[in-house]
């Protein structure tokens, strides 16, 4: 089964109970928030630029919108982000986390990266491959809120994921001529940590 299939699957029973359907908007919440606090200890306090500032505080609200939206829900739903109020908590913490260390490996075996070279590939790297899963997880998740007629919508992370993806790419074209094949690389190996989420959850 492919793993827009997968999705489908998982989503459309996700949706379909306001439980399960608040710990996946508070999983998404605290990914993102994992996503924002990520980008604030790779901001350099000197020569962050425009577009880090930017990315930095559109991720930190999708976790607050995202969070919002269970209100949408019941009342006292998934108060924090301990494991009882997340969907696979496990995997849903190392996902990123992992994605970053494989993501550094990657780096140094293939380019002899390291220190602040090193971090910036890496948050272009593994930024790309985040945002191209988005485009494909918060378009599927919003076909089926809309679908099932939900209060609950995505709509706006959708349009900011896509700005995010056009800025990663502007960005990884100065950062090395052959990006595309690395970042092809990255995806893949997010690719395989992606679908044991997805499996988990």
């Amino acid at each position: 089964m492919n793993q827009e299939k997968l999705l489908e699957g998982a989503v459309n029973r996700i949706v379909a109970d306001n439980e399960l359907h608040a710990k996946w908007l508070n999983s998404l919440s605290m990914m993102e928030n994992t996503g924002a606090r990520k980008i604030s200890k790779y901001e350099d306090p000197v020569y962050t630029n425009i577009i880090v500032l930017k990315h930095a505080a559109e991720e930190a609200r999708h976790a607050y919108y995202l969070k919002k939206q269970i209100e949408k829900l019941g009342k006292n739903l998934c108060p924090d982000y301990s494991y009882p109020y997340l969907l696979a908590p496990v995997e849903s913490h190392h996902y990123l986390n992992m994605l970053d260390v494989m993501a550094c490996r990657y780096l140094i075996k293939t380019m002899g990266l390291e220190g602040r070279t090193l971090k910036n590939g890496a948050y272009l790297m593994v930024t790309y491959a985040i945002e191209v899963r988005a485009d494909m997880l918060y378009g599927i998740y919003q076909a089926a809120l809309t679908n099932c007629k939900s209060r609950v919508n995505v709509k706006s992370i959708i349009a900011e994921e896509e700005g995010h993806l056009e800025e990663m790419k502007k960005m990884l074209q100065s950062f090395a001529p052959n990006w595309e094949s690395m970042a092809n690389d990255v995806c893949r190996i997010e690719s395989k940590l992606f679908e044991q989420w997805i499996k988990a959850v």
